[in-house]
């Protein structure tokens, strides 16, 4: 079964919005494993326009499930992952000004460097995921970096699902394949929902985790938290 990690950057944003502590990031992650999720995901960007640097540290002290940090790997980011030891940490290319991460790393231009980040996280006990597109040549080199997994970039999928999604879902299928075969574990995010999860999940082979936050945040608005996380799931069974 695919794993759901519940990413709340969301729930930061809303908070933030207004000051305060409403709604509490803490007891909404505590909220999302009691109903089911099977990790936690935050993105604690340098201007903390969502996830603070605090959060980072108190959701350390409450989350039981998996607890995975993406952030793009400059040295903040490696000094809170030190510090913090998470579960997993998913690097991604974008830099601080970008609103959302939209493309994959360039693996084979940063092998140095990815390899370097590889195995940091490997001396520290943390599983390493590097987000990628499909690209067949970057998932080759990820595998070379010596990372654990890669987490494909499906905003592609998601945006070509509606008008052809046999089409939209057919590189994700054939690098799914091809990273499990270079020994690499496969996650997958990036506007993955309630209409395309089920299609998606059942045409790759090999899906270790899904990470989902815009999606299922907006779909609690309407179904509660409880019931969209079961939601998807099901999904993903």
């Amino acid at each position: 079964m695919t794993k759901l990690s519940v990413n709340i950057n969301k729930i930061a944003t809303i908070r933030n919005a207004r000051g305060g502590d409403v709604p509490n990031v803490v007891q909404i992650a505590i909220d999302c494993e009691r109903f089911g999720a099977d990790g936690i995901t935050i993105h604690p960007r340098p201007d903390e326009r969502h996830i603070t640097t605090k959060d980072v540290y108190d959701l350390k002290k409450v989350v039981a499930t998996e607890f995975n940090i993406e952030g793009y790997p400059d040295e903040r980011f490696i000094k809170i992952i030190s510090e913090v030891v998470p579960q997993q940490a998913t690097l991604v290319p974008d830099p601080p000004h970008v609103l959302t991460s939209n493309a994959g790393w360039d693996t084979k231009k940063n092998l140095d460097l990815l390899t370097d980040l590889a195995q940091q996280c490997k001396s520290l006990g943390i599983r390493s995921s590097l987000f990628v597109d499909t690209n067949l040549e970057n998932i080759e080199y990820a595998a070379k970096s010596g990372v654990d997994r890669i987490e494909l970039y499906t905003g592609p999928f998601a945006e070509y699902f509606q008008s052809n999604p046999t089409l939209a879902v057919k590189q994700y299928a054939e690098a799914s394949k091809f990273a499990h075969e270079l020994g690499l574990g496969v996650n997958a995010g990036h506007d993955l929902s309630l209409e395309n999860l089920a299609f998606f999940r059942k045409n790759l082979a090999y899906l270790d985790e899904v990470s989902i936050g815009h999606a299922l945040i907006a779909d609690a608005l309407y179904f509660g938290l409880e019931n969209t996380i079961q939601q998807y799931k099901r999904l993903l069974e």
